[in-house]
């Protein structure tokens, strides 16, 4: 009885043995292959719905209101797509007002303040929603999502002076987060009041818009200008102008986009610079997740999204300012689809194509996916 109980006990030793083994598993005999897991799959980010605002205009750059679904055609990387969702103006809107509060626009608040029912009444409509940002030192939600118009209007008469920081991209960033949680049927829309400048952000300006593309988020500004509020400062003397980022430019220009004036071997700035060089920027700034040379970060926010930048030189501008953009915005198309293949990292160029000789057509340039080797946007 006693040898059957040992040769039990004996059986048992190796069980015990691999209960007992160390955390990783038994190492393989000398001279067997080790056994690799599955390999890691690159992330992927896959686009579900791609929504173009489109603007088209006549000859004589009055807006073409008449058109239907089958006046369009869609091109995503050269490929046609098949349109989904066609819409003309109609669709419930999703805004954030972005408003700099810095000390060297403060001699234009009061007249912010006024326009804010402008904003309310051109741009929200009756069916829009709308909250409000500030930007100075530090980025406030003044008013979060509502379609209230007295709320708004109030937080806006109630917007102070915040320093002399002019965070802007930062309140991009914010004002992208919370329209990233609308619901997708909504149209979603930035309108920013401020200066060309940032001072302080931590995000990058890049970054902004390439999250913004993803989400199908247009961008409006209506661009201040601190060098005429310079000119109002009371007597304790002008503020000090934001300092641009600099050294923006790293390494060599991306293939394939054009010299600008911003990147290294291009054309001097001294003969200005036209849309077509501000929207390679766009282009190389969401690519590269960078900021820009000082001067253009609005108007190349409103090209990369299919939006406009509507300059200001006095306070009376700012209401016409609005009221034109609400304008567009109410007669404006937007085509909608499924990308047939999203997969390839890179920019994505959207092109759209209108049948109605002689006219023109503003959309977004397009979005862009992170490469296999980049964590998708808020990652």
């Amino acid at each position: 009885m006693c040898a059957f109980a040992f040769c039990a006990v004996l059986a048992l030793i190796p069980a015990l043995a691999v209960a007992q083994a160390p955390p990783g598993g038994i190492k393989p005999a000398p001279g067997l292959p080790i056994q690799q897991g599955p390999p890691q799959q690159p992330i992927r980010v896959k686009v579900e719905v791609v929504s173009a605002p489109v603007v088209v205009r006549d000859a004589k750059g009055d807006m073409v209101t008449d058109l239907d679904q089958l006046n369009f055609k869609i091109f995503d990387n050269g490929v046609q797509q098949r349109i989904e969702h066609f819409d003309m103006g109609g669709d419930a809107l999703s805004v954030v007002l972005l408003v700099e509060t810095s000390s060297r626009v403060s001699v234009m608040l009061p007249a912010i303040r006024k326009a804010g029912i402008v904003f309310t009444q051109s741009i929200l409509g009756d069916n829009g929603e709308g909250a409000v940002l500030s930007f100075g030192n530090e980025v406030r939600r003044v008013q979060s999502f509502t379609t209230n118009h007295d709320k708004i209007d109030k937080s806006i008469e109630k917007l102070t002076e915040d320093g002399s920081g002019s965070r802007l991209f930062d309140a991009m960033t914010e004002a992208v987060a919370m329209l990233r949680d609308r619901p997708v049927e909504r149209r979603r829309i930035i309108v920013a009041i401020s200066e060309a400048a940032d001072a302080g952000s931590t995000a990058k300006l890049g970054m902004a818009l390439r999250a913004a593309e993803l989400e199908n988020i247009t961008i409006y500004t209506v661009g201040l200008s601190s060098a005429a509020a310079e000119w109002r400062t009371p007597l304790n003397g002008p503020t000090q102008a934001p300092e641009a980022p600099q050294g923006v430019m790293l390494g060599p220009p991306t293939p394939g986009l054009p010299q600008t004036p911003q990147t290294p071997g291009g054309p001097t700035a001294a003969g200005g610079v036209g849309a077509g060089d501000l929207l390679a920027l766009g282009i190389w700034a969401v690519t590269n997740g960078m900021n820009l040379a000082k001067g253009h970060a609005l108007e190349v926010a409103t090209l990369a999204t299919g939006g406009e930048h509507v300059p200001t030189r006095r306070d009376k501008s700012i209401e016409p300012a609005l009221d034109r953009i609400g304008g567009e915005l109410h007669a404006q198309y937007t085509l909608s689809y499924h990308p047939t293949d999203s997969s390839p990292g890179g920019f994505h160029e959207i092109k759209v194509l209108v049948d109605r000789p002689r006219t023109t057509v503003k959309t977004r340039p397009g979005y862009y996916l992170p490469l296999d080797d980049e964590k998708p946007v808020g990652q």
